[in-house]
């Protein structure tokens, strides 16, 4: 086993060891226990990165036995000038802190007590770089008490989480990349993952479809640029941008109604070296208030978007309120109206990507996750929207992916891809049949290959034409075919031509003739049958 899958391994049995003692102490599957397990993961990814970078800068720290107390000699002078020389991707802990002491007070009476204040010193003293911010200005730090939520032997229940924790050292990670810690924070949220309160988090967007989208959006080198996500959930599409365009040339902002997602999007930035982006991550309604403005209060315009929105949502309890003359320009092709029955089927993925449209600058680029029905809709909002994107030449594409690639949803999905830059042609890609059905806990999901990958990013970069799969249009071609943007419509119709004599051509005619007088004889049987038998039930 080569070490990058041994870590892997190791990290991932640290996180069932975690949820173990959950389970040991009733918290298996209890809302709290993600609060738990991602919090503790965290704690412990920043104690071990913090002494991994410490020991870099002092080579002495690295050789000292006990690093703890070697540490606690520094004056405050001297502790100062070594957090001044740490990255800010860093959170600054003081010794007391360290997994390896709380560990040595384990039996401490009320040891509880010292895990909470621990944890909430670190957050505390790391407020203005790792707190999440919501739509009002308050600020979610980074740990909560975790024994709160434990009822009953909350000393053991701490003494427990700290053993796990001191038997693991995430040193040997830190040199890891993106794809090795894409996995991990997709097992470790696995279980948390699904829809349990965050209105806006409704589909976990698989890294594949994130790569596909990543590399389509991204294929030139650039540099201090803002990426934006308006519906972010766990944030796996800006994850997957960051990594292509270069963690260090960019700039996340994010805006998620869901806490929990928040939670969940803070925790992948500091996975990812992209802690200088926390403070753009806003805990907020996104359609009604919008968080992210310029400095002169109007919204914010970005380099890159990307979103799998949430494609129907009952919205009617605000929906008269989005209707305002300050957002016209926001919401351009309109607002869906509140229907008498089934409200929770309002299509508010319509008013992200109207959203989205307007949220991009001058040059920006756009790829949002929709229903396939978009594509080709012929009424409403829909229609209108798509012809605004098409007459103002921004759709620089569309892929229509394979049906189940969203294992917890049958709806069939399609990426749009704008681009306010000057685009002369759109490349259309039909992948629907691509992919191979897999069942995983007993949901049927389509998985793509790396090959199949690499075909739909190389044909969209390329805008290859490829038979039965992609299609090169001009935007006249797509006004005249009622602005369709379904590339099976594009396709060329191929006749195969097959040379035969003329007595084959006698022969075929011939056959053909007989078959269909013999189908007209049987259809007149059948025609006198039935008359036959409506003439008897009239006697009867």
């Amino acid at each position: 086993m080569n070490r990058t899958l041994e870590f892997k391994e190791k990290t991932k049995t640290l996180i069932d060891d975690l949820k173990s003692v959950c389970a040991n102490y009733g918290l298996g599957n209890d809302g709290n226990e993600f609060k738990i397990i991602t919090q503790v993961f965290l704690y412990k990814f920043l104690n071990d990165k913090f002494i991994h970078e410490v020991k870099q800068i002092d080579e002495s720290l690295a050789e000292a036995d006990d690093l703890e107390q070697k540490l606690s000699n520094y004056n405050d002078d001297e502790y100062e000038m070594l957090m001044m020389q740490m990255s800010e991707n860093t959170a600054r802990l003081r010794p007391e802190h360290f997994i390896s002491v709380l560990y040595k007070q384990q039996n401490d009476e009320n040891f509880s007590k010292l895990f909470d204040s621990t944890l909430m010193d670190i957050a505390k003293e790391n407020s203005d770089i790792f707190s999440v911010v919501t739509e009002s200005g308050e600020k979610i730090i980074l740990f909560d008490e975790i024994s709160q939520y434990v009822t009953g032997k909350r000393d053991a229940f701490c003494r427990a989480i700290i053993n796990k924790l001191s038997g693991f050292s995430f040193e040997n990670i830190f040199h890891e990349k993106f794809d090795f810690y894409a996995t991990i924070f997709e097992y470790l949220i696995k279980d948390y993952n699904s829809n349990s309160g965050g209105k806006y988090a409704e589909y976990f967007t698989p890294h594949a479809v994130s790569k596909i989208m990543a590399k389509c959006l991204v294929q030139e080198d650039v540099e201090n640029v803002t990426c934006y996500d308006p519906s972010a959930g766990s944030g796996t599409l800006l994850m997957n941008l960051a990594h292509e365009i270069g963690e260090d040339k960019c700039t996340i902002y994010s805006q998620d109604i869901s806490q929990k997602s928040s939670h969940l999007l803070r925790l992948n930035l500091i996975l990812n070296d992209l802690v200088h982006s926390i403070p753009h991550i806003i805990k907020g309604n996104t359609l009604l208030d919008p968080y992210h403005k310029d400095k002169k209060g109007k919204l914010q315009k970005f380099d890159y978007i990307v979103s799998n929105p949430p494609f129907k949502l009952d919205f009617s309890d605000y929906r008269d309120d989005l209707d305002t003359k300050e957002n016209k320009d926001r919401f351009f092709a309109g607002i869906p109206s509140i229907p008498n029955k089934q409200k929770d089927s309002m299509s508010i993925y319509l008013l992200f990507l109207q959203h989205i449209v307007y949220s991009l600058n001058d040059t920006g680029k756009a790829a949002i996750v929709v229903p396939t029905g978009f594509i080709t809709s012929k009424n409403g909002i829909v229609k209108k929207l798509r012809k605004i994107i098409v007459d103002d030449e921004i759709v620089s594409g569309v892929i229509s992916m394979p049906g189940n690639i969203f294992a917890n949803t049958p709806t069939s999905v399609s990426i749009i891809f704008l681009d306010k830059s000057d685009n002369d042609e759109i490349i259309l890609i039909d992948a629907s049949s691509l992919g191979k059905t897999v069942k995983k806990s007993g949901t049927q999901k389509t998985v793509l290959t790396n090959k199949e990958k690499t075909k739909i990013i190389e044909t969209f970069t390329s805008k290859k034409v490829i038979d039965d799969f992609s299609a090169k249009v001009k935007y006249e071609e797509i006004k005249a075919r009622n602005y369709s943007l379904n590339a099976g419509q594009y396709f060329d119709i191929r006749i195969d031509h097959v040379d035969i004599d003329q007595k084959d051509f006698e022969n075929k005619i011939n056959e053909h003739t007989s078959n269909l007088n013999n189908m007209f004889a049987k259809s007149r049987e059948l025609e006198n049958e039935i008359m036959d038998n409506l003439k008897s039930l009239k006697y009867e």
